[in-house]
């Protein structure tokens, strides 16, 4: 599979290789690259990339309908960038034809993914004209009424990701329907909810009229339906958007009604509401007709979570990307990481999710909203999960997760992302999905053992939330990925993870099934997640290798092939024969597989 990371390899070539051996370096500088299946060349030119780490590189650069690719000719500095197009979010002209200065005229690119990619052209015959057309046509294809790449690529796996999530099969894993909730299919068209997946949980006991009355009187008419039930105490994790009170504060007693019943399916006493917003945001949502609960809701409380919007949060990880690259600047490195805010705006996503996840251990049934409840309401609520059921900390599980709490229940992937659009200052884009992957990772951190999956699937889905290869994260909700026949003509993204599983094992994974993990969210034990965020910068991408974790690896291969060496032992010393053979010539094992000591030699470990 061709890799969507870009590789800055500083290894000298020879440097007495012939003029002729250069020439044919040229000739063949893009013989090699592996296209997928559907990946189809456009253009291919000589150009120099100016690399923040090795300088002003010559080259040539391959545009596809699914990447640029750019290797370099130097032999002495080798140079590769494989960057999916869906990872681009703006192409802009540098310089003018009067331009002076070597290398001052060209293309700027910036990226989703943490870097910007800047080349120089030759000045004469508008050199760069047909290039910037081409790759700001191919980039974003939907500003063009050009397919998603998703939808062209014939990539083919021997199981279908689509079928990694069925919302019967995990409402039954979490014992539902049971006598105090029921599955409804009232949104089986979507006409209830738009962006509400078709099958949802409600209070058993409430009818179907009753639904309809209290989607008037939610934003977006997303109700509160159950997203998660504690097998012991019965206590649920509910999510909704806020309730339409507006500035003269309407009430809604079916509403109202509502949420008692929620309260009463496991008799709690107090219903607990968290408002994801600042309370000052969820005042101000009353000028705009949206609001908060307030003491009408009787046997409820309120709680705000001082999580901040979209904009503050597409602002901090500007800042963290101003100061990350091309290069880190270390005099002031724990100053200017403060100064951007984004570990503060993790700690309060995990500290909300820790109290969300707390309040429900101790037996009381939560709500969770934000404004339409697509947001910050997904981050707490799967995060809450996370820490609740282990179940979601195991491979599939995880994409599970993803599937149910994220793309069913309507993340607004298209808005947020970008995919395939031009528009990069629309100001409905944010990092909301990559801020929970980050909380994921912290989590890992924190619980080394806890969790079956390992970095790379998360560096993994965070490269092909951008790439635009797998129809996973194409569009908003539900109802447009089945206008859009997603499931039929796109691949899941699950297909590639689960084709290939080992890659993605934790080796230090123990299941435990019972524990609820409550990270510490503090600053003091939050980390920049540096194998993300600077992993561009070829000095990072040498110290990635845990050396603990190879060695780890390296142990349990060793282990699994004395248990296959014990097992044959075992089925040859059951027939009498070999058990004859055995008495007779005692040593004749050893001359046909090695000793322990001498397959240890072949181990070599970096520790």
């Amino acid at each position: 599979m061709a890799s969507p990371v870009s590789v800055y390899n500083s290894n000298a070539l020879d440097t007495h290789i012939s003029s002729t051996s250069r020439e044919s370096l040229k000739m063949e500088l893009l013989a090699d690259v592996t296209l997928l299946p559907g990946e189809d060349r456009i253009t291919d030119k000589e150009i120099i990339y100016i690399c923040p780490f090795n300088g002003a590189v010559k080259g040539k650069v391959l545009i596809t309908n699914y990447r640029l690719y750019f290797k370099s000719s130097d032999a002495d500095v080798a140079v590769t960038l494989d960057v999916p197009l869906g990872a681009i979010t703006r192409v802009e002209k540098m310089g003018g034809a009067s331009s002076r200065g070597e290398n001052s005229y060209g293309l700027d690119i910036t990226c989703k993914d943490m870097r910007n990619l800047r080349f120089a052209l030759k000045q004469e015959g508008h050199s760069r004209r047909d290039i910037f057309d081409t790759l700001s046509k191919q980039a974003f294809p939907v500003s063009h009424s050009l397919p998603l790449f998703a939808y062209v690529t014939q990539e083919k796996y021997e199981e279908n990701g689509w079928n990694t999530y069925k919302p019967m099969e995990e409402f039954r894993r979490q014992g539902l329907p049971n006598n105090k909730w029921r599955i409804t299919f009232i949104n089986k068209n979507y006409e209830l909810c738009d962006t509400y997946p078709t099958v949802l949980a409600v209070p058993f006991n409430c009818k179907e009229e009753d639904l309809r009355r209290v989607a008037a009187f939610r934003s977006r008419s997303r109700i509160p339906v159950l997203s998660w039930i504690h097998r012991e105490n019965q206590a649920v994790i509910v999510r909704c958007s806020q309730p339409l009170v507006g500035m003269s504060g309407k009430r809604n007693k079916d509403d109202e009604r509502y949420l008692d019943m929620i309260r009463e399916a496991n008799d709690t006493t107090k219903l607990t509401i968290y408002d994801a917003r600042p309370s000052v945001n969820a005042v101000a949502n009353k000028a705009t007709g949206g609001g908060y609960e307030g003491d009408e809701y009787q046997n409820a409380e309120l709680i705000f979570l001082d999580i901040q919007n979209i904009h503050v949060m597409r602002e901090s990880l500007k800042k963290l990307k101003d100061i990350v690259y091309p290069n880190v600047e270390e005099s002031h490195w724990l100053s200017s990481l403060e100064s951007t805010h984004w570990l503060e705006h993790v700690k309060l996503v995990l500290s909300g999710a820790i109290q969300v996840a707390d309040k429900v251990s101790s037996g009381n049934s939560v709500v969770v909203h934000c404004s339409d409840g697509w947001d910050r309401t997904a981050q707490l609520t799967s995060l809450a999960m996370l820490m609740l059921d282990s179940h979601y900390r195991t491979l599939r599980g995880f994409q599970v997760l993803i599937e149910k709490e994220w793309i069913s229940f309507g993340h607004k992937f298209a808005s947020r992302i970008g995919h395939g659009d031009k528009n990069h200052a629309d100001q409905d884009r944010s990092p909301i999905f990559v801020q929970f992957i980050d909380c994921v990772w912290q989590m890992t951190k924190q619980f080394p053992t806890a969790f079956e999956f390992n970095e790379r699937l998360l560096l993994t889905i965070l490269d092909h939330l951008y790439s635009c290869r797998f129809g996973t994260f194409l569009y908003n909700c539900e109802s447009a990925r089945d206008q859009h026949e997603v499931r039929s003509k796109t691949v899941s993204l699950w297909s590639l993870v689960n084709s290939k599983m080992d890659i993605y094992l934790n080796p230090f994974y123990t299941p435990e099934s019972g524990r609820v993990l409550y990270p510490v969210a503090s600053m003091r034990h939050l980390e920049l997640w540096v194998t993300y965020y600077i992993r561009w910068n070829p000095r990072i991408r040498q110290q990635q290798q845990s050396p603990v974790e190879q060695r780890y690896k390296e142990l349990l291969a060793l282990r699994d092939e004395y248990l296959k060496k014990l097992e044959e032992l075992q089925l040859s010393d059951s027939a009498p024969s070999s058990r004859l053979a055995n008495s007779s010539t005692p040593n004749t094992s050893s001359s046909t597989s090695p000793t322990p000591s001498q397959q240890y030699t072949h181990l070599h470990t970096p520790l």
